[in-house]
């Protein structure tokens, strides 16, 4: 990755620039605006849509720019082509305008991001996901979308699944076998709620509704599950190890698990709760006794499990790098490598009753926990990435997991289609497309 400086510089001395579109004006997207802006050579913002364009203006502003509204493709086409600020009243300028090379998306957005993401294939655009609800939702579908158009769909860098697909490559590319593949939280309470992250939220200027789902253990199983979906580890149970707490040396951490049950298993994904002195980690065996000894040697122990780690992960500052490893290299992050093997359902954060309509994740309603996809499967249960507007059809007792037989579902929705598309396409399963038919039915 060291390689990414050089050739950034590179592009700028030959005159040349990647031109980013960004669809999402929140607050990760404000900090990235102003990365690239100011410390990123041979890229620039090209164009910014939000919902709220006033937030994407703001975006531009906070970087030092002076944005232009386009409302028309051509307007939008013009401005870029200037080498102005754009903010663009309609995605589709961003996603379907020649002159942007590639697009980020910063949504958290499931439906819409499908949306915005096969617009971007279908006009030649790569693009980079600060998504990973989407991405542990219909990632491995929406994949297949970016190879039949010759573009790619890739993690970035600073986010939590890669820098962890950072560090087992570079784990793998010692010699060593991974096993064990851990997340590092501050805190983990499946009940918090917007209203009890108002203060943090307002403090740091943050969507309260995006730092509930950090809190309530949602954010890290879209995480894991994207992490698990790259390297085909599963996790040990549902809700992997639910809070498991540790605060001592990660040169020990080693001792929370059975490395006989992760050979067995293949490896495993996990979370524990902790301070923050460690961010993400990797537990690895090396199969040669005489490394094992140059390891021991180097303080890494005697094994058999080897503690590799990174104390942060920098969002933003990190992004641009992924950037430009898809658009100058091709080289994805964390692509799955197949079919999912993990995902996130629902759980219900509270006693939820027969007529309530279901609000998005990070809210009051339900949490999500990493499940293996053949538990997933087989219980039908209902994605935490796809809650929001479904209808509930009977009561649901605090912390009891949402099936599909429990909801009524918007009618409509791409995501539900693309996902009943991935078991069809990856399993063979037939269940969830039959169910969308006969719900599309009745709604008729």
């Amino acid at each position: 990755m060291i390689i990414v400086d050089n050739a950034l510089k590179q592009l700028a001395a030959s005159g040349k620039t990647i031109r980013v579109g960004m669809v999402g004006a929140g607050f990760m997207a404000q900090g990235l605006t102003n990365q690239i802006e100011n410390s990123v050579p041979g890229m620039r913002m090209a164009a910014i849509y939000g919902r709220r364009p006033e937030r994407a203006r703001h975006c531009f502003e906070y970087a030092g720019r002076t944005p232009v509204v386009a409302s028309s493709q051509s307007a939008f086409d013009d401005a870029v082509s200037a080498g102005k600020a754009v903010v663009a009243e309609d995605p589709q300028f961003v996603c379907r305008s020649p002159l942007i090379d590639i697009l980020v998306d910063t949504t958290g957005s499931v439906e819409f991001g499908a949306r915005v993401i096969l617009d971007a294939f279908e006009h030649g655009k790569s693009v980079v996901l600060m998504n990973a609800e989407v991405d542990a939702t219909i990632g491995p579908i929406l994949r297949t979308y970016a190879k039949k158009h010759g573009q790619i769909l890739s993690a970035c860098d600073g986010d939590e699944p890669g820098v962890q697909m950072n560090l087992v490559r570079w784990v793998r590319g010692l010699g060593l076998t991974p096993r064990l593949i851990g997340n590092v939280k501050g805190l983990q309470d499946p009940y918090r709620n917007p209203t009890t992250q108002q203060g943090w939220a307002e403090r740091w200027g943050q969507n309260p509704a995006m730092v509930t789902s950090f809190a309530d253990g949602s954010k890290v199983s879209f995480e894991q599950a994207i992490v698990a979906n790259a390297t085909g580890f599963p996790v040990f149970q549902r809700g992997m190890s639910r809070g498991l707490k540790y605060d001592g040396s990660i040169m020990d951490i080693a001792s929370l698990y059975d490395v006989d049950q992760l050979r067995a298993m293949g490896g495993a994904v996990d979370y524990t709760v902790g301070p923050a002195l460690i961010k993400v980690f990797v537990l690895a065996e090396h199969p040669d006794p005489k490394q094992r000894h140059y390891l021991n040697l180097y303080k890494m122990g005697e094994g058999p499990l080897y503690p590799f780690w990174t104390p942060y992960h920098l969002v933003h500052f990190e992004c641009p790098n992924a950037i430009a490893r898809v658009h100058i290299f091709q080289d994805e992050l964390a692509p799955p490598l197949g079919g999912p093997v993990v995902e996130v359902c629902a759980v219900a954060k509270r006693d939820l009753r027969a007529g309530e309509t279901l609000d998005d994740y990070g809210m009051y309603m339900t949490y999500g926990e990493a499940v293996n996809t053949a538990e997933m499967c087989s219980g039908q249960y209902l994605p935490e990435g796809l809650v929001q507007g479904c209808r509930l059809k009977r009561d649901i007792a605090k912390d009891q997991v949402l099936t599909y037989n429990d909801v009524e579902l918007p009618t409509g929705r791409l995501a539900d289609r693309l996902r009943a598309d991935q078991y069809v396409h990856f399993f063979g399963e037939t269940w969830l497309a039959d169910l969308l038919h006969q719900q599309e039915v009745v709604a008729a």
